[in-house]
């Protein structure tokens, strides 16, 4: 079968080697989209990482596919619908980074509450004061996690060896959990007002879009500190602004920003196609966000350790491998069975 990687780096190429005789491999440098995508008709199986964005147009250039193996554990950026339609089966890495991306959570969160980037950009100027460079504790602040899966789990975990009182809020409860880890489940509301520290674990679906949205953050503490890991969309960007403008939001730490695929690749919007589909506001509101003194931005880099990226290639591979065996695993989106 015809296997095309896209968003590939040359250390993954062992990896996918392993596919072969039954494959035959391509590795792709840059993101599928609606532009290269007719240069690669004849891929029956293709794997993704989220800056491909499979749309309707996109996948409507690909005849023969059948398959797709998503580097992530997250699908937002696959048309599920189509797929669905043309019987198309995705596969995703459910689960490749928990203690990694927490790691991050906390790196971002330590390098604001000790403020590391002023810190050693005045160190390395020659300004050796710790004057105005005041942070504050993680023990005993009240930590907010949205979203108690895999990662959230961990977040807790880590959590608890700094002294912090945990909440949670996840549709699903699990009390068993809770009284393990040493948490409470609480309301959306109880959480948000009572959090200092606000950290996000939930996917990007049209009902979690804008979970952070000025409504909500007006009913925050006042300096809260904001995390978010998981989807740009899940804040809404200008709202944030606003509130870390205001001192609302005392800080935020950001790996992912609602247009970061744009950011990445600027020059794209000169094509009318961007223009419409994107609201130029968000995407100068995340430049605003990369520029404030308040505010960490990191590129979408929680997930990227020698460990996890091996996790995700490993499993990637042996997605493919059970498609082509006619047992496929990791199925997500409509063609997924209930379970």
């Amino acid at each position: 079968m015809r296997v095309v990687v896209f968003e590939a780096e040359p250390r993954e190429q062992q990896a996918f080697e392993h596919l072969k005789p039954g494959a035959s491999i391509r590795l792709v440098a840059e993101p599928l989209n609606a532009d290269n995508a007719r240069n690669f008709q004849d891929a029956e199986l293709i794997s993704t990482f989220i800056y491909s964005k499979l749309d309707r147009s996109v996948l409507e250039k690909l005849p023969l596919l059948k398959f797709i193996a998503t580097r992530s554990t997250g699908y937002d950026h696959i048309d599920i619908t189509y797929c669905a339609e043309r019987s198309i089966t995705i596969s995703n890495v459910p689960s490749y980074g928990e203690n990694t991306v927490a790691e991050h959570v906390f790196a971002l969160l330590l390098a604001l509450s000790h403020r590391l980037i002023e810190a050693i950009e005045r160190a390395r100027s020659g300004h050796f004061s710790p004057d105005g460079l005041q942070g504050f504790d993680l023990a005993s602040k009240t930590l907010g996690v949205i979203g108690v899966g895999a990662i959230g789990r961990h977040v807790i975990r880590v959590a608890k060896g700094f002294g912090m009182e945990v909440l949670a809020y996840d549709v699903t409860v699990d009390a068993g959990l809770a009284d393990q880890g040493g948490f409470r489940y609480v309301s959306f509301d109880e959480l948000i007002s009572r959090s200092d520290v606000v950290t996000l674990h939930a996917p990007a679906s049209p009902r979690t879009r804008h979970l952070l949205s000025a409504d909500t953050i007006a009913r925050m503490k006042d300096g809260v500190v904001i995390i978010n890991t998981a989807r740009g969309s899940l804040i809404d960007s200008r709202a944030l602004i606003q509130a870390l403008r205001s001192g609302k939001v005392a800080a935020a730490g950001l790996d992912v920003l609602p247009d970061e695929p744009l950011i990445r690749e600027e020059a794209e919007l000169i094509c009318s196609i961007f223009c419409n589909k994107h609201d130029l506001r968000d995407l100068v509101a995340d430049h605003v966000l990369l520029r404030m003194p308040n505010v960490i931005v990191t590129p979408h880099s929680a997930f990227n350790t020698r460990e996890a990226v091996s996790r995700i290639v490993d499993t990637t591979v042996t997605n493919i491998e059970a498609f082509m065996e006619g047992k496929p695993q990791h199925v997500v989106g409509k063609s997924a069975s209930p379970t």
